[in-house]
């Protein structure tokens, strides 16, 4: 731009001056071959012919060699170069001009208008003349060798603009050239720079949003590099406190319900498992005395009663322990240690553990299978609220036998749901499902060998995590759900 600029306002000056110094030397070499022409005696103009194109060509500038003889009327002209006929247009035509000169030169008249003296002295006069029936500026010397012998030099002037409009031209493509190849390589020079840089913004980013997945790879010793490793470090203990925040939270919160629920949950408890054990005692008491009393002759009745016996009592100390379980999870003996897992890889497991039932159901599994989904909880309790949903879900499956596994995230949640087609639950019965040892249908129940402990233990776990779960009725069978932490 500087150069182009540079063109426009200072060129023309320049080469004006240029083109002048140029005129003034050619009309000294034209005096000095004149004179050397003469000094050598040499009759044939062929040397002189040969030396003046020469110099023409050289300079590109039109030469005119004359003698003149003027009585104040007439000038006769004898051209000693080039050989003009003195019939010929192109004689009359340079005449013309050389009247213009002699003329004015002599003080028998004035150039026309159109005539910018350059330049004068007692040797030459030079002008800028401007030809109005072609359009071009042209540089003209008009001077005296001997007294004899004139020169009439003539440059194209027109030719200095047009130059300069290419060179301009030229310089504004070559500089678009390198402006767009300058451009490419700032850009990718630049990205090369702000790419690390903005890939350590994303990570605060994300470290603000409590996500400290992304670390940044270091490849180089840098203050980059250094930054990068830096934030990593940050990374990694802040994940840590964070956890420990949480676990600290956690605890501080269950600390401060479990004094006010050890008593109710003691006498509860009580309550409950004599409710429970009281069918099975019966139960075995009954077919043990009648074993004892040989009531029963018949070995095959006597198995039958056998069996009666050991699956009472196996469900006895299933239950049993499920409600210790329970005890541990409602009295807060156990611990809630927060930790960060993927749920989707627990989801896989419990449904691999369950796959003989999931077959011998003739189930249609549809889980859902997203990238990796990480929350905060105790992956233990998590897989046993897990597990028990799928089994509530098998054992109150119906036609068309179908189960599915969604997790969908929400803010700063994720919901796990699983669904199973068959009966609804009736609307008054939804919250009561949650109590220990409630049954919908205890006929049913009673068949596959539930005790109405495992959605209370859901509930006991969920309480443990302070999140939401739930139930809820669908057209064609029954969800359930609860939700986790993601940050």
């Amino acid at each position: 731009m500087l150069t182009i600029v540079m063109n426009l306002t200072l060129f023309d000056k320049y080469y004006a001056k240029e083109k002048k110094t140029s005129l003034i030397n050619m009309f000294g070499e034209v005096n000095k071959i004149c004179k050397s022409f003469e000094e050598s005696g040499v009759s044939s103009p062929d040397e002189l012919y040969f030396s003046l194109d020469k110099l023409e060509a050289n300079n590109g500038v039109t030469l005119y060699l004359f003698s003149l003889k003027t009585d104040g009327i007439w000038n006769y002209y004898d051209f000693a170069y080039p050989d003009v006929d003195a019939g010929s247009i192109a004689f009359k035509m340079i005449k013309t001009q050389l009247d213009d000169y002699v003329n004015s030169y002599f003080g028998w008249g004035e150039l026309p208008s159109n005539y910018v003296k350059l330049e004068s002295n007692r040797m030459y006069n030079m002008y800028k003349v401007y030809d109005d029936r072609i359009g071009s500026n042209y540089m003209e010397l008009f001077g005296k060798i001997d007294d004899s012998m004139y020169v009439y030099l003539r440059a194209n002037y027109q030719n200095m603009k047009e130059s300069v409009e290419i060179s301009n031209k030229f310089i504004s493509y070559i500089g678009i050239v390198f402006l767009v190849i300058g451009a490419i390589i700032m850009f990718f020079f630049g990205r090369s720079f702000t790419k690390p840089i903005l890939k350590l913004a994303e990570i605060a980013d994300r470290m603000t949003r409590l996500d400290f997945d992304a670390k940044y790879d270091v490849t180089s010793d840098d203050e980059i590099g250094k930054l990068g490793n830096s934030m990593n470090m940050l990374s990694e203990k802040l994940e840590s406190t964070v956890s420990e925040l949480k676990s600290a939270n956690n605890e501080l919160q269950n600390d401060i319900e479990h004094k006010m629920q050890i008593d109710e949950m003691r006498q509860e408890f009580l309550s409950n498992v004599s409710h429970e054990l009281k069918t099975p005692i019966a139960l075995i008491q009954g077919y043990a005395e009648g074993l004892q009393d040989d009531i029963i002759d018949n070995p095959e009745d006597r198995r039958f009663y056998c069996d009666v016996i050991l699956d009472e009592a196996g469900k006895m100390n299933r239950m049993v322990k499920r409600l210790l379980d329970l005890n541990q999870l409602e009295f807060g003996t156990e611990k809630t240690s927060m930790e960060r897992f993927d749920i989707v890889e627990v989801i896989k497991s419990v449904v691999a553990s369950a796959d003989i039932l999931l077959k011998q159901k003739n189930v249609t599994l549809q889980m859902y299978e997203p990238a990796p989904v990480f929350v905060w909880a105790e992956e233990y309790l998590v897989e046993e609220v897990l597990t028990n949903y799928l089994s509530n879900a098998l054992n109150h499956l119906k036609e068309p036998n179908v189960i599915r596994i969604y997790t969908k995230k929400q803010g700063d949640l994720v919901r796990i749901g699983i669904f199973n087609t068959g009966d609804n639950i009736p609307e008054a019965e939804l919250d009561k499902i949650w109590e220990k040892f409630y049954k919908v249908d205890k006929a049913r129940t009673r068949e596959y060998g539930g005790n109405g402990i495992g959605l209370s233990i859901v509930k006991a776990i969920m309480k443990s995590f302070n999140r939401e779960y739930g139930v809820k009725n669908c057209e064609d069978g029954v969800e359930f759900w609860f939700e986790l932490d993601l940050h």
